[in-house]
């Protein structure tokens, strides 16, 4: 049986999943998943950031709760799981880098090697030391295969946007990733509205509603090398809502790359807001 097309090779069945869950529907559909393979799989949340009903579902053998910065206790989790691997989803409000963030004497040992502090720098090394113990950080796609973005219109059948237009959003967001600012922007007709920043996509959206702009186009893509274990390019229900509020009804994603939670209910809501999405 093929659960994910993201598994590595010699997945083993037999051996537990744990899921690293933040905030937010993404680790909830997530969990939701891997049970309905009969897969083994546990939890370790974080203290002001996993949703308490899905840490309240495990049984109390099958999860952990921590503070963020607690590197060495979720390695020694994770170990204590019999854990093989492990798999990041959903977001820790990025205020927690600045204040809140109480790093262990491992977690702080490792922050000061680092001379960038992003996500790619900060998790890459978390999952160093993840495989020092044996345990795989799985691509967090991993399950989520039919939660993908594909190509095409998955919403409207088409659009005003020109292609001049489309290529241009398409060049701004990839060079925002590519420097690590965002993955995401907003334009309007050759204008850079907005771009994704560290406050993230909400902000973002936010920021547009002020402008008043005609044929908004939002684009989200991923960076260059992307490494899929974490930073995963996301869009759900609410992200709609954020949409529709700063009257942006054109979207376009990176076919394949782009994980569209509860993307049944997303493709219904945004027909029904007259939202267009179109996968690249």
């Amino acid at each position: 049986m093929i659960f994910s097309k993201f598994l590595p090779a010699d997945f083993n069945k037999d051996k537990a999943i744990t899921i690293l869950a933040g905030r937010g529907i993404y680790p909830v559909i997530l969990h939701e998943k891997i049970k309905s393979l009969g897969l083994k799989v546990k939890l370790i949340a974080f203290e002001d950031e996993t949703n308490p009903a899905l840490y309240e579902s495990f049984d109390a053998k099958d999860r952990t709760i921590l503070n963020i910065g607690q590197l060495g206790a979720l390695l020694k989790t994770l170990k204590n799981n019999d854990s093989q691997y492990a798999i990041m989803a959903g977001q820790i409000k990025p205020k927690k880098l600045f204040s809140g963030l109480k790093p262990d004497l491992k977690a702080f040992a490792i922050l000061m090697t680092l001379k960038e502090k992003n996500a790619e720098s900060i998790f890459g090394a978390i999952a160093h030391e993840m495989s020092k113990i044996n345990v795989n950080l799985l691509d967090a796609r991993t399950f989520l295969d039919d939660e993908l973005s594909t190509a095409g219109f998955m919403t409207g059948k088409h659009w005003e946007i020109k292609n001049e237009t489309l290529e241009h959003g398409l060049k701004i967001a990839r060079e925002c990733a590519r420097l690590d600012i965002g993955q995401s922007c907003v334009i309007s007709n050759g204008t850079v509205l907005s771009v994704e920043a560290f406050d993230g996509t909400d902000k973002m959206l936010e920021r547009c509603s002020y402008f008043e702009a005609r044929d908004m186009l939002f684009v989200k893509t991923v960076k260059p090398n992307q490494d899929y274990r974490f930073d995963v390019p996301v869009i759900g229900l609410h992200t709609l809502d954020k949409l529709y509020l700063s009257k942006i009804f054109n979207v376009a994603v990176e076919s394949g790359n782009v994980i569209m939670l509860e993307k049944a209910k997303l493709i219904e809501k945004a027909n029904s807001l007259k939202i267009k999405i179109f996968g690249i």
